[in-house]
């Protein structure tokens, strides 16, 4: 006997050949989603970002207590101060300022198929920064004391939800780890026990956007599956 309060479950009834069909249409088209480095300034509506956001928080989570928030920026000015101190950051991980790479040679090689670097204009560019907060403790009343549960695991989940809804959508994105990205809580007034964990980009593509060819090469099914 259920012990707690229920409400039935709901999902609608699909023959075997509609559910193929709905999953291989969706997949074909999460399949052409590719990250863009290059952003125009032109507006997105609101309406996007918030029914995007909805969409992210209604992931499965540790307990419910949907260990997230999302800080919308689009100030002309927090966005400019965003990309000056993820800037600074970057300098120090590539060495651009002279001094020694925080990061290992394998890991420079591994990105140079990429071609990223220090300079992110996009970060400044695109009319919408969303940067996405871990809440190590609140739980659902956000009192900032209940712990919560699989925090990286609910929020990692809720971020691929947010993209996929943001693509379909047909706005381009793009996710910046800056690293450390302890000055995002302070950019975006948040909380101490909430971890900054990316910052994803959203707006569209310039007309003469590229991808690097690297970035086309995937694992195929056989690699990536096992069937016991």
């Amino acid at each position: 006997m259920r012990e707690h309060e229920t409400v039935p479950y709901s999902l609608e009834a699909l023959s075997d050949n509609e559910a193929i069909s709905r999953a291989r249409a969706i997949r074909d088209r999460l399949k052409r989603r590719r990250t863009c480095r290059y952003f125009t300034d032109a507006p997105v509506p609101r309406d996007v970002i918030e029914a995007a956001i909805e969409a992210a928080g209604s992931a499965p989570n540790g307990a419910n207590h949907q260990p997230w928030h999302f800080a919308v920026v689009s100030s002309p000015e927090k966005k400019r101060a965003i990309r000056e101190a993820a800037e600074a950051e970057e300098r120090r991980f590539y060495g651009a300022d002279g001094a020694d790479p925080k990061a290992s040679d394998e890991w420079l090689g591994a990105l140079k198929e990429l071609g990223t670097d220090e300079d992110k204009p996009f970060l400044e560019t695109a009319p919408y920064l969303i940067v996405v907060f871990a809440q190590r403790k609140g739980g659902i009343e956000e009192d900032g004391k209940t712990q919560n549960y699989y925090v990286n695991e609910s929020v990692g989940i809720a971020c691929g939800m947010l993209i996929a809804t943001l693509h379909e959508a047909g706005l381009a994105t793009l996710t910046h780890t800056p690293s450390p990205m302890g000055f995002l809580r302070d950019a975006c007034g948040r909380p101490e026990w909430e971890k900054p964990l990316m910052i994803v980009v959203v707006g569209h593509p310039t007309d003469d956007a590229t991808v690097p060819a690297h970035a086309l090469r995937k694992k195929p099914l056989s690699q990536i599956a096992s069937w016991l």
